[in-house]
Formats: structure tokens, C-alpha cells, sequence
């Protein structure tokens, strides 16, 4: 999969367009009406474009989050694979802690398996067994997804370009050898406050977990930037992904892994009625 055409003033206006968004926290209209229509190619290298400009601007990549796991949500975005993005340092929000008003434009929760590897995985024929070799440890997590794009309208080539619609992640602190769970039949429960708003299983994921995990390292080794040692993988969600207001708290518990938390800071009006 060639993931970085020739970089042309297409892509740059669109990666601009998207940096702008996250920049103002104003979500912009969607940018597959400057990319060439269905071009998943194009969509990368706009990711690309914006990637380096973090990485120059001295952020850091810990990992990398796959999207789009479930055939549900590939089918009404008329593809037939997962996408992905890339993780960086300061998306991590530590479990429990809140997450400031406006720091995103709008978010959106689920609840997935996180992979922390102990080893590259540089060769692109890849088996499940590789990917259990190579990962040190799991851990439950919270991805908060978001979208530069207004109201959500987005195709394929919108999220791929908006780093597959990252956002930020959290992450549980017990970390859990894979030997200890069978992540496949994991049962996971997504809570807003008290209320159950999201259920799923491992399986609801590409099979399971190491199965979207196997399609990513595959897919970047090929593509010549593979996972290393330490990286973070974020594996996809395991239930439906749930909207997230201000004020609102998550929890999530996955079996054998444990649970991850976060919190939305209440809107500036509502802090200072409480």
C-alpha cells in the first residue's frame, strides 16, 4: 500500500485546512472535495504532511491508533480495510484525569485493547504468532476520538487525512502479559457515570485484537515505517463509540485487563454554578 504520493498543492492546502481546525478549535468543511475522489493515497500523504510538522515542532510519536474495525462502519464508508493514525505524547491523558473544556471540537468515546510492544516488527509478512512475541504487555484504554471535519461528514479519505480522526487516548496503569488473557473473548463495559452505553467483546474487533494489530504492522512495515519497540497500539473499538459532553465521566472495564477512566471538564458556565 503506497501511502506517500509526490506531496502537491492539494495535499498541502488540505493538510493547512486541517491544521487550521485544530489550531482555532473551528471545524472546517470536509476535505474530499479537494482531494481527487476515493484516493486513500492522497489522504495518507495529507496525514503525512501534518505528522512531520509535529515531529519538527518537537512532539514526539508513541504509537499508532487503528480506526475503522468495524465491517459495520467500512461498509457505510464504502471501504474494505481498517485505516490508521499516528499517537503522540501529548495525547496521552493520564487514567483519571480530566480533560480540559475545549481542548477538542468533538469528541467521541470507545472503549479498545491497547498494545505496548517489546520488540520491532519490521518484516511485512507477519503472523499472529510475531505479534505475540513481540508485545510486552496489554492494557485497557479510552480513545477519544475527534474530528476537524464539521459535524462529523466524513468519508474515508477525510478521517485517513485528519490522522484517522485521533484525538486522545488514556491508558490503564496494571500492565497485563498476554499469556494472562485470552483478549479474543474479553468482555468490555463502556460507563457514562452509572450508565452502561457501550458493550462489546474482543471478537467485535477484526476477529480480535491481534488481528487489527497483525494488519497494522504488516501495513507499515511495508510501507517502510514500522513498529518498534515501545510503540503504543491502540487496537479499535470493541462497542459502539459514544458522544461526550461537558462534564461527563467514562469508565470503561475490560475482562482480564482491568479498567481505564477519564473525565470532561464541565463547560465554564457550569463550574461556576457548582
Amino acid at each position: 500500500m503506497t501511502v506517500t504520493p509526490a506531496v502537491d498543492e492539494s495535499i498541502i492546502a488540505v493538510a493547512d485546512r486541517l491544521i487550521a481546525a485544530e489550531r482555532t478549535g473551528v471545524a472546517c468543511s470536509p476535505v474530499r472535495d479537494v482531494l481527487p475522489p476515493g484516493d486513500i493515497a492522497a489522504a495518507y500523504a495529507v496525514q503525512r504532511v501534518n505528522v512531520d510538522r509535529g515531529l519538527a515542532a518537537g512532539r514526539r510519536i508513541v504509537g499508532r491508533k487503528i480506526g475503522l474495525t468495524s465491517p459495520a462502519v467500512r461498509r457505510q464508508l464504502g471501504v474494505g480495510q481498517p485505516d490508521f493514525g499516528a499517537l503522540f505524547a501529548d495525547m496521552c491523558v493520564a487514567d483519571g484525569d480530566e480533560i480540559p473544556y475545549g481542548r477538542l471540537i468533538a469528541p467521541r468515546v470507545e472503549a479498545e485493547v491497547a498494545l505496548v510492544l517489546g520488540a520491532d516488527l519490521p518484516e511485512p509478512r507477519l503472523t499472529v504468532v510475531d505479534v505475540l512475541r513481540a508485545t510486552e504487555f496489554a492494557l485497557p484504554a479510552i480513545e477519544v476520538v475527534d474530528s476537524r471535519i464539521a459535524n462529523w461528514d466524513i468519508t474515508i479519505v477525510d478521517t485517513v487525512a485528519d490522522n484517522a480522526s485521533c484525538g486522545l487516548f488514556v491508558l490503564g496503569t496494571t500492565p497485563v502479559p498476554l499469556d494472562r488473557v485470552d483478549l479474543r473473548s474479553a468482555q468490555m463495559r463502556l460507563r457514562r457515570g452509572e450508565e452502561v452505553v457501550s458493550r462489546g467483546t474482543g471478537a467485535d474487533c477484526m476477529g480480535g485484537p491481534l488481528n487489527a494489530a497483525v494488519w497494522l504492522a504488516a501495513t507499515l512495515a511495508a510501507a517502510g515505517d514500522p513498529l518498534r519497540a515501545g510503540d503504543v497500539v491502540l487496537t479499535g473499538a470493541l462497542g459502539p463509540v459514544v458522544a461526550a459532553a461537558p462534564g461527563d465521566v467514562f469508565e470503561t472495564e475490560i475482562s482480564g485487563l482491568g479498567s481505564a477512566r477519564t473525565r470532561f471538564a464541565p463547560a465554564p458556565a457550569e463550574r461556576e454554578q457548582r
